[in-house]
C-alpha cells in the first residue's frame, strides 16, 4: 500500500466522518438520533424534517463520496494522478459515513455516499444500479429493499464488466470494491430486514 493511497484512505475517511445528517436536523432543531428510526441518513431525515432537509442530506452525503475519489486529481495536490487512487476513497469514506469519528461512530447506512464514491470511479456501475434502485423502490416501496438491491447489482455489472471488457484495462480491484460495497450495504441494513421480515418495516405511501 503507497503513501498516496494511505493519504486517500485517511481523507476518505475524515471526508466520510462529517456528520451532514446530524448537522442538517440540529438546524432545524431536531435531534435526529432521537426521532423515527434514529437513523442520521437522509430517510429518515426526509420523513422526519421534510423533503428540503432530506434531499439536502443525500447530497451532501453524496458529494463526500464522490469528492473522496477524487480530491487528489486536483493540481494544488503532489499526486502521481492515477484515477485508481479512488478505489481506497471510495470505501474509506463509506466507512467514515457509516462510522464516523466526528460523530461518536454512529452514522448511517452508506449508500448514499457510496453513490457518490461509484460516479467517481465506476460511472457505469452506479448508474446501471440507479436504474435498479429506482425500478425496486416504485416496485416495493421499500428504500432499504431498493438500498439492498442496489447493492447486489454492483458486482452482477462488475463480473460481466470484467470478463467482457478490454482485457488490458481490466482491473480486478473495481470487482472487489463492488462486493466489498454489497456486502456493507446488506450489513448495515440488518435491521430493516429484520422489520421486513416482521412485517413492521416503514414504506414510502406516495412519492418522494
Amino acid at each position: 500500500m503507497s503513501v498516496e493511497a494511505i493519504a486517500v484512505t485517511i481523507v476518505g475517511y475524515l471526508l466520510g466522518s462529517i456528520p451532514f445528517g446530524v448537522l442538517v436536523a440540529k438546524k432545524y432543531g431536531v435531534d435526529i438520533y432521537q426521532a423515527g428510526s434514529g437513523n442520521p441518513g437522509a430517510t429518515n431525515v426526509l420523513r422526519q424534517i421534510g423533503k428540503t432537509a432530506g434531499y439536502s442530506v443525500f447530497i451532501l452525503d453524496f458529494l463526500k463520496g464522490l469528492v473522496a475519489t477524487l480530491w487528489f486529481l486536483l493540481p494544488i495536490f503532489s499526486f502521481s494522478g492515477d484515477i485508481t487512487l479512488g478505489l481506497w476513497g471510495l470505501p474509506a469514506a463509506v466507512l467514515g459515513h457509516t462510522l464516523p469519528l466526528f460523530a461518536k461512530f454512529r452514522g448511517g447506512k452508506g449508500v448514499a455516499t457510496a453513490m457518490g464514491g461509484l460516479l467517481g470511479v465506476m460511472p457505469v456501475c452506479l448508474l446501471i444500479g440507479l436504474v435498479c434502485w429506482v425500478v425496486i423502490f416504485f416496485s416495493t416501496r421499500y428504500v432499504a429493499v431498493a438500498s439492498i438491491g442496489f447493492g447486489a447489482s454492483l458486482p452482477v455489472y462488475s463480473l460481466v464488466d470484467y470478463w467482457t471488457g478490454d482485457p488490458d484495462s481490466r482491473q480486478i480491484g473495481t470487482v472487489f470494491l463492488a462486493f466489498l460495497v454489497m456486502g456493507w450495504i446488506v450489513w448495515r441494513h440488518q435491521e430493516n430486514l429484520v422489520r421486513l421480515k416482521a412485517g413492521t418495516e416503514n414504506r414510502f405511501e406516495k412519492k418522494l
